[in-house]
């Protein structure tokens, strides 16, 4: 397998993971488009047109989704101090309560997975994705 599946496979199964733990733990509205929203670091502060940018989809389907979670009393959407027309992306309480539980859920994954590889390869795959992470091979 080529580098792009062997990383696509396994954030895929994550996501899955924390859609499933989310609706298990009452948030059973949220479906698998939410996680360009809530992907880390999370909206809380930003601007829609970077959430668009951090997750590769168009404005125009970023404000979609940010109208649904809007609606569905995840967000709020306000205008931002000294900027004009420029909108900010806030969480309201159970939003906040979705991300903290988002945090609770990929703690379980790396504890889960630290026990499938052993702490010592764990460490050392957590370890070498944090030297891409920092690299200028992703930007």
């Amino acid at each position: 397998m080529l580098i792009g599946a062997l990383f696509r496979v396994p954030a895929q199964a994550i996501h899955s993971r924390i859609i499933k733990d989310l609706n298990a733990a009452g948030f059973d509205e949220l479906s698998m488009p939410y996680i360009a929203v809530l992907q880390y670091p999370g909206p809380e502060g930003a601007r829609p047109g970077t959430l668009a940018e951090r997750a590769g989809i168009s404005k125009q389907a970023m404000n979609q989704l940010l109208r649904s979670l809007e609606g569905l009393g995840y967000i709020v959407r306000s205008d931002a101090p000294d900027e004009g027309r420029a909108r900010i992306v806030r969480f309201t309480k159970r939003g906040h309560a979705a991300y903290a539980k988002i945090h609770d859920i990929l703690r379980d994954v790396e504890r889960e997975w630290r026990a499938e590889l052993g702490p010592k390869d764990f460490a050392q795959l957590k370890e070498l994705l944090c030297r891409v992470w920092e690299s200028p091979l992703i930007r």
